[in-house]
């Protein structure tokens, strides 16, 4: 596809869930049938390898396979795809990089080396020769709240005046005076994405979009609601305001006994329903068990059923 700019990334993008048979392997049947679910819901693209998608478990051979899938599919559509290719190792994010390119996705997602954490011009250095090798594919920087190196917004600020070719970053977002700080350094240099239960209030204060957990609920769902947050943003904010007591109230507790990012993610989708991708993560994590889903989604269909309509 074509190379998008910072103007183009917006809206609501949709992950790739790893669907795992009883042995950790992965289920590329039931992942095409996932993808198609994701195309025929319409959000504004689809992206591959981020928490959610387990891209610290991929072996190489699983990491090309998902992504020739995936860059097939979205192409025969005609639907945005990203591809992450993020790695602990900044060698092998490299390669993963190289390779990812020659799909020609819109964008590249990158995570920063993450066994030690990098100094300012570390930061810069590691973003600039993942521009490198990127073959103008431009890229989008995910700095999550479990990275080791924490990005303030001058860092932002920063990477923006010295890799042309970041177009967005993907951060868990902050309070007025971060948005403020961020408008202030960054401006219109970088696509700001949020999480996605927060988009409402993000996009008020000049957030682009979410690579959305919502979407891993529902993706139609989550398209819906960034339709309404265009058209009618108080009732918008109101959704958010349930969504995220559902979260606290029946989500966080999952996350305080020790379940990590992606099993919650893959909780999300079976109380959503819309595709058969199972509650199971790999090794070592744990996966919250499937017999809590149904209390789950009674639940989340009584705060948001705008989502799960």
């Amino acid at each position: 596809m074509r190379a998008l700019g910072t103007a183009e990334l917006h809206g609501v993008w949709a992950s790739t869930l790893l669907p795992l048979n009883e042995d950790d392997t992965i289920d590329f049947g039931r992942l095409e049938l996932e993808v198609d679910a994701l195309i025929a819901a319409g959000p504004h693209g689809i992206y591959t390898n981020g928490s959610a998608g387990e891209f610290h478990t991929l072996a190489e051979y699983e990491y090309d396979r998902l992504h020739e899938l995936v860059a097939g599919r979205c192409a025969d559509a005609g639907v945005a795809f990203q591809l992450g290719a993020g790695h602990p190792s900044g060698q092998l994010s490299l390669d993963r990089i190289r390779r990812a390119a020659a799909l020609r996705p819109g964008a590249i997602q990158v995570v920063l080396p993450d066994w030690l954490p990098l100094s300012r011009d570390e930061t810069t250095a590691a973003v600039a020769r993942m521009a490198e090798v990127a073959d103008d594919v431009p890229l989008v920087l995910y700095n999550p709240p479990c990275a080791k190196t924490q990005l303030p917004p001058e860092l932002f600020a920063e990477l923006a005046d010295a890799v042309p070719a970041l177009i967005g970053i993907k951060v868990p977002g902050g309070d007025d005076d971060w948005y403020r700080r961020v408008s202030a350094l960054v401006g219109g240099r970088l696509a700001v994405f949020v999480a996605g239960h927060t988009l409402a209030s993000g996009l008020a204060r000049g957030a682009a979009g979410a690579y959305s957990n919502v979407a891993c609920l529902s993706p139609a769902g989550a398209l819906r609601w960034y339709r309404l947050m265009h058209s009618d943003a108080p009732a918008a904010l109101d959704v958010e305001r349930r969504l995220q007591r559902f979260f606290r109230d029946h989500i966080a507790p999952l996350a305080a006994q020790g379940y990590c990012d992606p099993a919650l993610d893959k909780t999300l989708a079976a109380i959503g329903g819309w595709a058969e991708i199972g509650t199971r993560v790999r090794w070592p994590h744990r996966s919250v068990p499937a017999d809590l889903v149904p209390a789950l989604r009674t639940a989340a269909r009584a705060a948001v059923p705008e989502l799960l309509g």
